[in-house]
């Protein structure tokens, strides 16, 4: 059965033609004008947002030396599950070189540490709260429970926080506009979240996901990596040791004394949310950042290394490309995908990376004279934007790691035939609240309302249509993308995924079946700044 199409979305007051097509413009520019406004937005710029510019001198590229995130070590490994502690605390951290910047931060580093899973053995992570907001943590991409999720009122509160917390949210249509969730979860200082990771091994990310803060949280600190392994993946001989390298890229800005800029409304962060209206569209920052250091550098062998790639900035997409120091491109092949593995790998020179995406890249340096360099750039940049961080060669070396034909043979056969329903869902500006918002089939989010009731079991095809740039994020399953404006789906579609990117005007078509939990998720755009603006809804599976 196909269910209607609801696009219920307001519109906005009237632009001009400068604000139109100023990124900053694109909020009012689409609201007035809908999808045809959109697709000429699309022939003008490659992205959604506006920049923010740093005021403290920069550092040049290709200085600093990469940083690899460290690896939690559990406090237990009894009962056939691991436990681990993460203190959410304020730190102050040298991103700069000489500057100190301060931080909210998970175990005081950022990115936050990395914890490293066998499938299927469970984990529960004892997560306090020594912020001065409330908080939660979402484990992305993760099979996980509906109350160890990550659901954005089930809130953890910090000292002194009034318990009135979870009776009342002030939503992003302003302090005289407040929702109440009889559903939600509070608990004060801390909260155990278990994961079972019945689930194929794959590069996971953990963040903060507190409802109307997610932006202005990630932006200071609070993401961290979670990877899942098995036996299978293991003895296919991929690199591995000091030749795997998670990379989270993310950009940001500086003040002149240091500080994160970011333009929020509250600064604090502990009442009134969102951003100034230059940048409703998304934060951009003029800084790259991979694994917390600005456009770094790693000393590599001439030898096939794997790359763990998550972007994780808050509305900045990337076209990730090699290129050595002669002009030559160098092959990413990729052999993952958000939820792991795909059957077999898929060769690229140019690499597209939404927010909240992940790759899984081999790229081969066995071929590039040791002393010359790799620069991985961003096509979508430009200035400083345009480095993302270098690689140098430095010594030849015997690698007898492979990239097998035959990858992975557990990804699931759904066909449009075995879907019981079809659904679309438009992702839109419009009026929220008397204010500007981003919508998904015409409505803000609201934690009371059901958006989606699922069957457990059930398989859907899901169509998706965007106004602007939209990475689509699904909680608890993963799915397959079946077509992008009614073709086939492009290179980089492939696998399994939890988070789609859609592009202005794009309409695509996912397949998934909802399984593993029963309970209340949530789909939303991971533009942060789009989903701390109403661009979520609930998802019900029964």
């Amino acid at each position: 059965m196909r269910e209607p199409y609801d696009d219920r979305s307001g519109r906005a007051r009237t632009v001009t033609r400068r604000q139109a097509l100023g990124i900053g413009g694109v909020l009012g520019l689409v609201a007035a004008g809908g999808l045809s406004a959109s697709a000429a937005l699309a022939r003008r710029t490659p992205f959604t947002g506006a920049e923010l510019r740093s005021a403290v001198p920069l550092p040049p590229a290709f200085q600093v030396p990469l940083p690899l995130p460290s690896v939690l070590a559990p406090v237990s490994t009894s009962g056939g599950a691991d436990r681990y502690e993460i203190t959410q605390r304020e730190a102050t951290v040298e991103i700069l070189p000489g500057v100190r910047t301060p931080l909210w931060t998970y175990e005081g580093a950022f990115p936050g540490p990395t914890i490293e899973s066998r499938r299927g053995r469970p984990v529960t992570v004892t997560h306090r709260n020594d912020l001065p907001v409330p908080t939660v943590v979402h484990l992305h991409g993760g099979r996980t429970p509906a109350e160890s999720d990550g659901y954005p009122t089930d809130l953890v509160l910090p000292e002194g926080w009034p318990d009135a917390a979870h009776v009342t949210h002030t939503g992003a249509g302003g302090p005289g506009h407040v929702r109440h969730d009889p559903r939600a979860v509070l608990t004060k200082l801390s909260r155990d979240y278990t994961f079972p990771l019945d689930q194929r091994p794959a590069l996971l990310w953990y963040h903060d996901h507190r409802m109307d803060f997610t932006a202005p949280a990630i932006w200071r600190g609070l993401a961290g990596l979670h990877i899942v392994r098995d036996d299978a993946e293991d003895s296919l001989g991929l690199p591995a040791g000091r030749r795997e390298l998670p990379l989270m890229i993310a950009d940001r800005a500086f003040t002149a004394d240091g500080d994160l800029d970011y333009p929020a409304l509250d600064p604090t962060s502990r009442a009134r949310p969102g951003v100034r209206e230059p940048y409703l569209a998304g934060v951009l920052g003029d800084v790259i950042l991979v694994n917390g250091a600005p456009w770094p550098v790693y000393e590599a062998d001439a030898a096939r290394y794997r790359l763990r790639i998550l972007n994780a900035s808050n509305a900045r997409h990337y076209e990730l490309e090699a290129i050595t120091d002669d002009g030559r491109r160098l092959d990413l092949v990729q052999i993952g995908a958000d939820q792991g593995l795909l059957a077999a790998p898929v060769t690229h020179r140019l690499l597209p990376i939404a927010p909240a995406e992940r790759y899984d890249v081999i790229i081969d340096f066995s071929g590039v004279r040791v002393g010359s360099r790799v620069r991985v750039v961003n096509r979508l940049g430009s200035g400083r934007t345009r480095d993302v961080m270098a690689f140098r060669v430095a010594r030849e070396v015997t690698d007898d790691s492979r990239v097998p034909s035959v990858l992975s043979t557990d990804l699931p056969t759904w066909r449009r035939s075995d879907a019981v329903r079809v659904r679309d869902f438009s992702f839109r500006a419009g009026r929220m609240h008397g204010g500007h918002g981003w919508l998904i089939g015409g409505l803000p989010f609201d934690p009371a309302r059901s958006d989606v009731t699922a069957g457990f079991g059930d398989v859907e095809v899901w169509r998706l249509i965007a106004d602007v740039h939209h990475p689509v994020h699904l909680h608890l399953v993963g799915f397959r993308v079946l077509s992008r404006r009614g073709r086939p789906p492009l290179p980089h579609d492939a696998g399994l995924k939890d988070t789609v990117s859609l592009r202005p005007g794009e309409s695509v078509e996912i397949i998934t079946r909802f399984d593993g939990y029963r309970g209340r998720y949530l789909f939303h755009c991971h533009n942060a700044e789009h989903e701390d603006m109403g661009m979520m809804a609930n998802l019900e599976i029964i």
